[in-house]
């Protein structure tokens, strides 16, 4: 099954891809582009570990059409930027898109429509299912509306990795899409929504769900064939767990059977590896103590208003026999959200090398760039555990 990897970053879906089987998936092309900066650290990361596949450094806006038409991927995979994705008619009743960074997901409508794959499989923030706050659900229901009108039905799953034994409590939203004239969408006809979404589609099985939605959360809808209508009048809520045939679709706030996580105690390196840089001296441990604390801080708006600035406070050091939290991209530097541990009486920040592995990369996968970029690419990585149990779905479902 050849591959394309958009946004590839520094490879997560092909290192999740061929866990599942190597043999089956053959990531060929790639493309990976920084805006606005000069290093490409990820590229170059990506294409160090990958040197054989062909592997782009541009603007996906500039890969024209012709380009996209010579590879003939069956599949596209991506964790495309999530910012704004409304549309509007523009004075000459065209579609315009809103938002100079909501038109990268555009982008991959249009390698689709050129290449038209067998499948997708794309992974954002959870948060897209209820963009924007004016109107939630909206921007969802505009990308299902783009793929319907491609000729695709998708399938979605917000999965918590550490609920399905991985080392982080990291929840995002994967999308499948699969064409519709295919031989692999003939198998789902004959299933309802439901049997779907808790037994026979592409996460029920891999990731399995109690029978019975979460205070009875279950929506049905059916979206309008005019995408700029969608973004217009679109009000229904999107949950957690879905699918879309045929511009019809049902949505379905499920709760995850969890299976036991890897601990973030079990990540960690043999404390003789560890350098001295990550341990904390006395100062240092007074400002985690103060960040992570609760507080109450009178301050002043620019408008000259006085106000309470709150805030609730959190454990001293993180529970090494529970998974990491959600690692941003500010891992590493001396704030809130950075993950802080205590072993043999000492305290220290999370290594890079510990960062990969809350992720599932192999240990230094990043070391060609700076350390700040390494904690910087690992808190925009995904799981790729999950793409892995993903994969193996698919060569199953596909065989």
């Amino acid at each position: 099954m050849n591959v394309l990897e958009l946004f590839a970053g520094v490879g997560g879906f092909r290192i999740g891809l061929e866990k599942a089987n190597k043999q089956v998936f053959k990531t060929l092309w790639a493309n990976q582009w920084e805006p606005s900066k000069k290093a490409q650290d990820a590229f170059t990361c990506y294409s160090n570990h990958f040197p054989k596949s062909t592997n782009l450094n541009e603007d996906i806006s500039t890969i024209s059409d012709d380009r996209f038409k010579e590879m003939n991927a069956d599949m596209i995979v991506g964790g495309f930027p999530c910012q704004d994705y409304s549309v509007a008619r523009s004075l000459s009743g065209g579609m315009g898109i809103q938002g100079k960074k909501g038109v990268l997901f555009w982008e991959i409508m249009r390698a689709t429509e050129v290449i038209k794959p067998k499948f997708l499989l794309l992974e954002n923030v959870d948060r897209l299912l209820k963009s924007p706050v004016a109107q939630r659900g909206r921007d969802f229901a505009i990308m299902l509306s783009a793929f319907n009108k491609l000729g695709y039905s998708v399938e979605w799953r917000v999965i918590n990795a550490a609920e399905y034994g991985q080392a982080q409590r990291r929840r995002r939203v994967f999308i499948f899409a699969y064409r519709n004239d295919i031989t692999f969408a003939d198998q789902f006809k004959s299933f309802t929504d439901e049997e779907l979404i808790y037994q026979s589609g592409i996460f029920a099985k891999e990731f399995p769900i109690e029978n019975e939605p979460y205070k009875k959360r279950h929506v049905e809808g059916t979206l309008s064939n005019d995408i700029v209508e969608v973004s217009e009048s679109f009000s229904s809520s999107v949950f957690n767990t879905g699918i879309m045939r045929n511009g019809k679709f049902t949505s379905i706030d499920t709760i995850a059977i969890s299976e036991t996580p890897t601990t973030l105690g079990e990540i960690l390196q043999p404390e003789e590896t560890v350098d001295e840089k990550y341990y904390l001296n006395e100062t240092e441990i007074e400002k985690f103590t103060y960040l992570r604390g609760a507080k109450k801080i009178e301050r002043t708006a620019a408008s000259g208003h006085k106000y309470i600035f709150s805030e609730g406070g959190m454990s001293e050091t993180d529970d090494l026999q529970k998974p990491g939290r959600t690692m941003l991209t500010s891992e590493g530097s001396k704030n809130r959200s950075t993950h802080l541990i205590k072993v043999d009486d000492r305290y220290r920040i999370l290594t890079p090398i510990e960062c990969e592995a809350l992720n599932g990369f192999p240990a230094n996968w990043t070391d060609s760039m700076s350390e700040r970029m390494r904690y910087f690419c690992m808190g925009n990585a995904l799981v790729t555990g999950i793409i892995e149990r993903i994969g193996k779905q698919i060569v199953k479902l596909n065989e």
